[in-house]
């Protein structure tokens, strides 16, 4: 792999990562990547993987100074960047590049891949519980998205779940990815908490789309008793 550890990036070196990035690309892999995901951005075709191998070596570096260089032209050059700040320990450094990368976002695998890195969360559960609950509130649709993914992969725990059911009821946005999101969120809360998650369910006002595809997702889990899914299957919406 490239040397990627960098005391100081500049445009040239930057320039230099790019091109680097280009020499990675498989064609076949491009092919099949895009037939999954939906994208402004240019598909280079770079297993993930790889990517999170080279994130890992730029955060050996000077963090900041690619930061400042990057730019946003590929697919995976948001991908990775997104890698490189979720490995950000420091609350007010990553808050500093926060917002501006959220709103790159465009596709549910950016998105997700981000979210599901955060470990930062785990060191001030609380503090971005409220932030990204705020995300919920939002109208763009891959912004609700992060704060949907953002709990699926840290919050639920039974601490939150109360929580979490009141923020999805406060949702508005009828946007696929953002209903899928409130699906997987919800799958994963009963699987866990089957009681308190089935009590909010048999009350929730959330969309049809949404209730059925989380009855859908529930149903396909291997944890879940062939009861239960003859009795979820029964209070699918009409």
């Amino acid at each position: 792999m490239k040397e990627l550890r960098k005391e100081k990036w500049n445009q040239k070196e930057y320039s230099n990562y790019i091109e680097y990035l280009k020499s990675l690309r498989e064609e076949t892999y491009k092919q099949f990547h895009s037939k999954l995901t939906t994208t402004k951005y240019e598909i280079l075709g770079i297993r993930v993987p790889i990517q999170r191998k080279i994130a890992k070596e730029i955060c050996k570096g000077d963090i900041v100074s690619f930061l400042e260089c990057s730019k946003s032209l590929y697919y995976e050059e948001v991908m990775i960047k997104g890698f490189v700040l979720a490995s950000i320990q420091d609350k007010e450094l990553l808050l500093r590049y926060l917002e501006d990368y959220v709103s790159l976002i465009d596709n549910w695998a950016i998105n997700d891949g981000f979210c599901n890195s955060l470990k930062i969360v785990n060191l001030d559960k609380e503090f971005w519980f409220s932030y990204f609950a705020n995300y919920l509130r939002s109208s763009e649709e891959f912004k609700v998205r992060v704060g949907l993914i953002v709990f699926l992969s840290f919050y639920v725990e039974e601490a939150y779940l109360e929580e979490i059911f009141s923020l999805i009821e406060e949702i508005t946005l009828d946007q696929y990815y953002v209903n899928m999101g409130i699906a997987w969120l919800l799958c994963e809360c009963f699987t866990k908490y089957r009681d308190v998650t089935l009590k909010y369910l048999l009350k929730s006002k959330i969309n049809t789309f949404t209730f059925n595809k989380t009855i859908s997702k529930i149903r396909d889990s291997y944890r879940i008793s062939k009861e239960d899914k003859e009795y979820l299957n029964s209070l699918k919406r009409k």
